[in-house]
């Protein structure tokens, strides 16, 4: 029942005359229920034991295979008694997963959790609040909803899914790790990444997406965005958004890594980019994102060859639906010299 609960939280559907939301609330009172009942620790019940801000202080030692949940209501956004510092001294005392219920913008979920916190699975559900999973190293976090602002700063490896939108600076400075939005992110997305941060973003941004990115060849090891401009509609059909990325300075003084836009119809323009550069997208290129959207199309149904790769209703070859910005400072092939040797 609770992963029906979290399918129905996190997929986007028809809904016939009831509005999503309507739906997605009942669905976590049913989640916030189920795992109330949950025995308070240190009993567990079915490899589940419970704890809340009565208890905070008493997170007992982890057992193989279990999971721990915290109940947030009543925890303060931030501070020693915060819901994160629980989060952090159940992964100290063995937890490798942790269920966040009722979150209602507490700060730094998964933050602190060491250099190597590799095996480490932290859910929210609810509404986390800003800087949730900054400077992560290793663990992976799951957000069943949209986040806040910060989210993911200095993210040094790791794996963040986050079912549906993110903030303001997302990313800002990564290192490294994946990480798969399916919704929008709001300004200045990867602002000062470098080395190896690999990024889905299903819908748009609103502007400076990756400027002064510092990540690398992306063919070479290095990190990328793929921009996929598209949304689900009020009957849960994947459609087309008019522009894959309304506001300007794309890529803005990059120096390294790429970004992989949708753009089929060539609707992203020069005078969108600040330094930066349409480059050739080539087969290798195709062959180095593909995986990753299979695993995004895995997370939340957003199809490859039935929508990404669908263009005016014929599948085109993905050399001619997704467009690779590059810095201007690349030495690969260009947009223009393609269209030269044509």
């Amino acid at each position: 029942m609770l992963r029906l609960m979290t399918l129905i939280i996190d997929r986007r559907y028809a809904s016939g005359r009831l509005r999503r939301s309507r739906i997605t609330e009942k669905a976590l009172e049913a989640v916030n229920l189920m795992l109330r009942s949950v025995p308070r620790a240190p009993a567990v019940a079915g490899g589940f034991t419970r704890m809340g801000v009565v208890n905070r202080e008493e997170v007992p030692a982890a057992g193989e295979g279990r999971t721990l949940v915290l109940d947030c209501r009543g925890f303060p956004m931030e501070g020693e008694d915060g819901a994160s510092f629980v989060i952090r001294s159940a992964y100290e005392k063995g937890w490798r997963h942790v269920v966040a219920i009722d979150a209602h913008g507490q700060r730094f979920f998964g933050c602190g959790l060491g250099q190597s916190s590799e095996g480490m699975l932290l859910e929210v559900f609810g509404t986390p609040g800003d800087y949730l999973a900054s400077g992560l190293a290793g663990a992976e976090v799951v957000v069943h909803g949209n986040a806040q602002d910060q989210l993911g700063q200095i993210f040094a490896s790791g794996r963040l899914v986050v079912h549906g939108d993110v903030g303001q600076t997302f990313m800002y400075g990564a290192k490294g790790g994946t990480a798969y939005v399916m919704g929008n992110a709001a300004g200045r997305p990867l602002i000062n990444a470098v080395g190896r941060p690999r990024v889905i973003i299903n819908g748009t941004c609103l502007d400076y997406l990756a400027e002064s990115f510092m990540a690398g060849d992306p063919l070479n090891g290095g990190g990328f965005v793929i921009l996929n401009g598209m949304t689900f509609n009020s009957s849960g059909v994947a459609e087309d958004l008019p522009t894959p990325y309304p506001g300007g300075n794309l890529f803005s003084l990059a120096s390294g890594g790429a970004i992989y836009v949708r753009d089929p119809h060539r609707r992203v323009t020069v005078d969108q980019l600040n330094g930066g550069c349409f480059g050739r997208m080539t087969e290798e290129d195709w062959r180095m994102i593909h995986p990753y959207l299979e695993e995004n199309q895995r997370l939340f149904g957003v199809p490859v060859e039935g929508f990404l790769l669908r263009v005016d209703g014929r599948e085109l070859p993905p050399t001619k639906v997704y467009r690779k910005i590059q810095p201007a400072s690349a030495k690969a092939p260009t947009e223009e010299s393609l269209d030269d040797d044509i």
